[in-house]
Order: C-alpha cells, then structure tokens, then sequence
C-alpha cells in the first residue's frame, strides 16, 4: 500500500511543504527513518532527528519553524496535533491491514449458529450452536466460540482465543491472542474432609462495546449472574479479571494485575501494572493505583490516587519512604544511645 503526501494531508487535513507526489509504503520511528517511510514530530526533545531522517514524509505540528536545514528528500505534512494524527493514520493503516470478510477452510459452524454480513472466519475456527457472530465480526484462525455466544458487530477476535459458553461480546470489541473468557471462576468450598469441593460456576461474561482485552488474559464467569467489563474498558496483557467483578467505564488495567472476586471497579479507574486487588470490595470512581500496589479494601474517595502495599494516598506513601529510607541511620543512632546510657 501506498499513500502519497498530498492524500495523507488529505486524511488528516493538514497542508504540504515540499513534493505532493512522494509516496510512502512504511511507517517509522524518526530517529530511524528510512527512505519510502512516513515518520512525525510531536515532542520537541527529538527535534534534532528530522535534520538527520531519511524518511521521505515528516508530519509536524503547523508551528513548526526548523532551525537548520532539511534533508531535500524530506516532505512535511503539518497539521494542529501531529501525535492525535499519527494515531489516526495508524488506525487507518490498521483497518486497511483487516481479513477480506470470507470464510476459510476447516471452519466448524454448528448448523444452528447465525452468522451476519461480511464476516471473517479463520480456519479451524469453531462457532457453537445457536451462536451469533455480527455484521463485519473477524474471528482469526483456531479460536473458539462456545454454545450461545454472543459476538457484536465490527468486533475483532485475534488467534487462539477461547470464549466459553452463553458469553456476550459487545460492538467493536478488540480481543487479542490467547485470551480467555468465561473460564470458571476461582470457587470451591472445604467439606469435612478438608477436601475443596468444586461450587459450579454457572453465570457468563459480558463485554459492553468497546471493549479491548489484551493477550493471554482471562475473564472468568460469575458463579451467578454476570462478571461485567462496562463500555470502553481496556485491559493489557496477562490481566486476570476474577468472578463476578464489575469494572465501570473507560476504567483500564495494566499487565499482570489482578482482581479477586466480585470487586466492584468504578468509572475510569486506572489500575497500573503487578496491582493486586482484594475480593469483595468497591474502587470509587477515577481513583489511580499506582504498579505493584496492594488494595486490601474498599477505597470510597473519588479521585484518589494511592501506590505501596498496603495502598496509602501516594502523598503519605512518600512522606512514608523517605522515613524508610532514613530508618538504617535512625536505628544506628538509637544503639549509639543506648551505649551511652549504658
């Protein structure tokens, strides 16, 4: 695919200084341009790289006045927000990348599944019965989609992913490699013989619209009703999410953390990396958890930001270290009254 200057300003309503006719068919990082690639500015700190890029195409901010001279075989495009622009054209490079809807070989559609308009399906994919995959759905080779699944419309399913049973994925959902929802949740209860019993997990997933889930994480079923991700959450790699957890919206999580059953996560909460979070609690709204933080309870503030284990207001926490830091000559100087004393 190639795209020359004059239509990347179009995309992006921006304006051409420079050759309207050069093309470009790559994307790249401004301080390794190659030649034929589209790079950007948008932080002043690498403005020294366009001097030196051999990138064909720099989208730069209107404002941007160079210092010294530029390559000859570099075209700007200038637009208001180089950044917010960038993406766009990623997301358009993206969607332009898409399946070709179709339906490959070796595919297993049970006879009572419906399967909308302009879908793609991977080989060896499975659809369970009475399933029902929406208009422009892509499901990627190799994953499974359980008994009375729900999947929405524009939704993307990458490889090897596994959705159980009587789930419901909402519109325009992202869902990457490996992950797994509807799993069973986390329950079993200890008889009298100290044997754990298994307590049957017969709730479901939902994914409102919007919804990115990240590699390798996994959403389990609610032991009654339904684990809920509302609309616009994102969760990152190797995330697990436990039973019946809600999670409000535009709320995201980090790598690697974890929340324990039927938590109740409010709206754009922010949840950094290696987070454990405690079952049975509720995270206020817009709250911030900085990584490896522990939430063992409830935090009932709006707006709070906590970080440590336990999770302290990040000002305390601080306040707290450099207590910590300062302990080793504290304690040498309590010994040195001790002797004294003595």
């Amino acid at each position: 695919m190639e795209f020359s200057a004059e239509q990347i300003a179009g995309i992006l309503e921006g304006d051409v200084q420079g050759d309207k006719d050069v093309k470009v068919s790559g994307l790249s990082k401004i301080e390794e341009g190659q030649p034929n690639t589209l790079t950007f500015l948008a932080n002043n700190k690498y403005e020294s790289y366009i001097y030196e890029t051999s990138a064909s195409i720099a989208i730069v901010a209107k404002s941007f006045k160079p210092s010294k001279t530029l390559p000859s075989s570099l075209t700007l495009v200038k637009v208001e927000d180089p950044y917010s622009c960038f993406a766009k054209l990623l997301e358009v490079y993206d969607q332009m990348r898409q399946k070709s809807p179709k339906i490959e070989k070796n595919v297993h559609i049970a006879d009572s599944a419906k399967i909308g308009k302009e879908v793609y399906i991977g080989a060896n994919a499975y659809i369970g019965e009475d399933a029902e995959i929406g208009d422009h759905a892509k499901i990627y080779p190799n994953t499974f989609i359980g008994d009375n699944v729900k999947v929405g419309e524009n939704t993307t399913i990458h490889a090897n992913v596994s959705i159980y049973h009587d789930c419901v994925i909402g519109k325009s959902c992202l869902i990457h490699a490996g992950a797994v929802i509807g799993s069973d949740g986390f329950g079993f209860a200890p008889n009298e013989k100290g044997e754990f019993q298994k307590v049957p997990q017969i709730g479901k997933v939902i994914l409102e619209d919007h919804v990115d889930i990240g590699a390798n994480a996994t959403i389990d079923r609610a032991t009654l009703g339904a684990t809920i991700l509302r609309k616009g959450v994102k969760i990152d790699n190797l995330v697990q999410v436990a039973h019946n957890v809600e999670v409000g919206t535009n709320s995201a999580m980090a790598a690697q953390a974890g929340v324990a059953g039927s938590t109740k996560i409010g709206q754009n909460v922010l949840i950094g990396g290696q987070v454990g979070v405690s079952g049975h609690i509720k995270i206020a709204d817009r709250t911030q958890i900085v990584a490896q933080s522990g939430i063992p309870g409830s935090v009932k503030k709006p707006d709070t930001t906590l970080m440590g284990s336990p999770g302290i207001p990040i000002d305390d926490f601080k306040r707290s270290y450099v207590g910590f830091r300062r302990l080793p000559q504290i304690l040498k100087r309590l010994q040195e009254i001790e002797q004294k004393l003595k």
